[in-house]
């Protein structure tokens, strides 16, 4: 790897792989995916979007590299971590005798990594997979760590499994190709980071942040120092026993928000995080957990960043309190019936509580309307 790339080891034992971050990784693929083929090809899943500007470049590197290559490309957006897209993938995969030596590939964004992460964990008991993120919020967070799933009408992400892929390729380049709102929707979950678990990233975040489109060097550095807070976690908590449950961090309010938006371009995930983030703090300043300019600060930022910080930042009418914390209720952290919630005592200092009154969650979501 050059002095460009980075490369963050997941320490998971013999499931052990590799995070490597930087420019030109998907038109070098072929040398990075070479040591784990047991035979010349590969399968692809993607989407529309993904394909039209990345697929090329990949099937042409691949090609020059005598691997041959079958691609399905799913049509764009969170609709499409569904049962009905989840059974076509792997009715694709099986129509292309892929065995379980072989790798699948997730060329896309969250949505992809989810799907086919999750169609490589059942098709033949599992398949070995690589992840190539093409978004800012797929390379810092949902590449990483190998959880993989589809959602419901109950809920997100409730269906799916543990199912860690042989390595991640995160191509920076990749994203210059993304839209500001979807670039700024995934800089939700790298600010996540710093509040969880990091304050010198956040101050660093916040001198840097509104400079990550145009500073390869500062987009090297957030991508790396992300995937690397998140690596360490995962190691210690692979299957979220315990402290893993803080990467969640502002996705219990998120997750229900964006079922209340219909997992509709009305909101995007990483959007729903950011709110979420916004609104733990202001829950934890309410509760006398952390100090009262923490929610300031944080919705400072967030605003310096364009990006939403609050109920009222969301078009259209949202469904009253009641029925937000009722679609908290499904959140997967829920133990008997009781809702858990990742708050903080100071910016970097985030831990996972149950003690927390369904009366102030209301006053919170009332207030941030």
């Amino acid at each position: 790897m050059t002095p460009s790339h980075r490369i963050v080891p997941v320490d998971l034992g013999a499931r052990s792989y590799q995070v490597r971050i930087g420019p030109g990784l998907i038109a070098a693929a072929p040398a990075h995916l070479a040591p784990l083929l047991a035979r010349p090809r590969v399968a692809i899943v993607t989407d529309e979007t993904v394909a039209a500007v990345h697929l090329p470049a990949l099937t042409a590197a691949l090609d020059a590299a005598g691997i041959a290559a079958d691609a399905l490309a799913l049509p764009a957006g969170e609709a499409t971590k569904s049962w009905d897209h989840l059974g076509r993938t792997v009715d694709w995969l099986l129509g292309q005798r892929i065995e379980r030596r072989d790798i699948v590939i997730a060329l896309g964004g969250g949505v992809i990594g989810d799907l086919a992460g999750f169609a490589a964990a059942i098709l033949r008991r599992g398949v070995r997979f690589v992840q190539m993120p093409t978004t800012l919020l797929a390379q810092v967070d949902s590449s990483v760590g190998g959880k993989t799933g589809v959602n419901s009408a109950h809920g997100k992400n409730l269906i799916g499994a543990f199912h860690q892929p042989s390595l991640v390729l995160a191509d920076t380049d990749a994203l210059a190709t993304l839209p500001d709102r979807d670039f700024r929707a995934g800089y939700g979950e790298v600010v996540k980071y710093g509040l969880l678990g990091d304050a010198g990233f956040f101050a660093w975040l916040e001198a840097n942040g509104p400079r990550l489109r145009t500073d390869g060097c500062a987009l090297l550095h957030a991508v790396a120092h992300s995937v690397a807070m998140k690596a360490g976690i995962v190691a210690r908590d692979e299957t979220e026993q315990g402290e893993r449950a803080l990467l969640n961090l502002g996705h219990t309010f998120g997750h229900a928000l964006e079922s209340a938006t219909g997992y509709s371009d009305r909101l995007l995930h990483g959007e729903g995080v950011a709110i979420g983030c916004a609104l733990a703090f202001d829950l934890s300043a309410r509760l006398g957990l952390c100090p009262q300019e923490d929610p300031s600060r944080v919705g400072a930022h967030l605003a310096a960043m364009g990006m939403p910080a609050r109920l009222a930042d969301i078009a259209g009418a949202l469904p009253d309190d009641a029925a937000l914390i009722a679609a908290m209720g499904q959140d997967k952290k829920v133990v008997d019936g009781r809702l858990r919630l990742i708050l903080a005592r100071g910016i970097g200092d985030a831990f996972v509580t149950g003690a927390v009154g369904r009366d102030d969650i209301a006053a919170v979501l009332a207030a941030s309307r």
